[in-house]
């Protein structure tokens, strides 16, 4: 399985939502940040790719076939190179009431809390979310330093260039500029596949995101937890 279709938006542009659109219509699993956060395989092979020059998705992505969000988005050249038969994906909005939205959210994840003593053996082991780490990396769109550093103008500046970029890259018959508000219509018809009997899904808005990102995090430790049980079983 590889990549079919590639999200080249960033956080905060209706990514959520599209991610269940593309799982609505079969076009998944589909991998949104929210992978990266409640899967603990995952960060180590975001490590692994980060080590690679030029970044290498490749193992990232395997058993998915779309893509939305951070950290993806900002990788989206690489997708493009390994798998060049994908279609393009660019969900849009206002960039200030981006900003505005990323600022309260995304923008504004809680540190994590201070370590002393020797590191976690399991948070090695288990690949535990490392934002000391990945954060830079999964901000980093261009400019000086990471997107959630900048102000607003600077941050619009690098939004509104990053659109531009895509626009500019990406052949016509593969590109898809979408604002999630348009629903079904305009991404069935480039995907080729039937409007669905249902509303077109809107997921994580910013008076959810709390709430959401505390379902993740417990989710998250639930899997810790399958994992190292089944660690301790594979050692006995």
């Amino acid at each position: 399985m590889g990549i079919d279709i590639i999200g080249a938006g960033l956080g905060r542009t209706g990514t959520l939502s599209l991610r269940a659109a593309f799982e609505a219509l079969g076009f998944g699993p589909c991998h949104h940040m929210v992978e990266v956060v409640t899967k603990p395989r995952q960060m180590p092979l975001w490590q692994e790719a980060f080590a690679s020059d030029p970044v290498d998705v490749r193992k990232v992505f395997e058993g998915y076939r779309t893509t939305v969000d951070f950290p993806g988005c900002v990788y989206w050249r690489e997708q493009m190179e390994a798998w060049p038969e994908a279609k393009v994906v660019l969900t849009v909005r206002d960039p200030h009431s981006w900003y505005q939205s990323a600022k309260r959210t995304i923008f504004a994840l809680p540190e994590p809390p201070p370590q002393s003593g020797e590191p976690d053996p399991d948070a090695i082991a288990f690949g535990r979310f490392t934002f000391e780490e990945l954060l830079p990396r999964i901000f980093d769109v261009g400019g000086d330093r990471p997107l959630n550093e900048m102000d607003e103008d600077e941050a619009v500046e690098v939004f509104n260039r990053h659109i531009a970029e895509v626009k500019a890259t990406v052949s016509a018959e593969k590109l898809l500029i979408f604002e999630v508000s348009e629903g079904w219509q305009p991404l069935c018809d480039f995907l080729g596949v039937p409007v669905p009997d249902e509303e077109f899904p809107h997921v994580n808005e910013s008076a959810d995101f709390g709430e959401l990102s505390n379902i993740w995090l417990a989710e998250r430790q639930r899997a810790l937890a399958a994992e190292r049980v089944g660690s301790a079983r594979d050692k006995a």
